[in-house]
């Protein structure tokens, strides 16, 4: 069952394993232009767990040459986003509504983003509207956190056409 987006991530994951995190990032850079931009490939797909990197390239730098704030908050934002929204039903409408970040330190290398959501998260999404914090972990290179994230989402039933 589930929504469209999951459907077709399932659909993603009957062929090779090989393709699977670049017709997942194809995926989610089709509707998330910006995302294809920064260039935030999905590494891995769960339906409670999404895994993404960022690489440290120069469209996403900042001025010292580590992976500009804002392209952390994509990172963060597309991880929480992704995993809410493969477990929303195709009747909601999915809408952030705000980001809590604090930069700890400065990002060396490459950053990794998990987000996860919990059964009693997917539960609530049974409901016509509502809203949920989900947590992020990013991770650079050397293995720590650089920024602490939570993303707050909400979601309404889609007004008919």
């Amino acid at each position: 069952m589930g929504n469209r987006f999951s459907r077709a991530i399932n659909t993603i994951k009957k062929l090779p394993k090989f393709s699977h995190s670049f017709l997942f990032t194809q995926l989610f850079c089709s509707q998330v232009k910006y995302a294809r931009t920064s260039k935030v490939i999905i590494v891995d797909i769960k339906p409670q767990q999404v895994k993404l990197l960022m690489k440290n390239h120069k469209k996403v730098q900042n001025h010292i040459g580590g992976v500009h704030a804002i392209a952390a908050a994509l990172l963060a934002e597309s991880a929480t986003g992704i995993v809410f929204g493969l477990n929303l039903p195709d009747t909601a409408l999915p809408l952030l509504k705000s980001m809590t970040i604090h930069y700890q330190r400065r990002m060396q290398g490459d950053l990794t983003a998990i987000a996860s959501i919990s059964e009693s998260q997917i539960f609530e999404l049974k409901q016509e509207k509502g809203n949920m914090d989900i947590v992020v972990t990013i991770t650079d290179e050397s293995g720590q956190q650089p920024i602490v994230c939570i993303m707050s989402w909400a979601w309404v039933t889609k007004k008919a056409k």
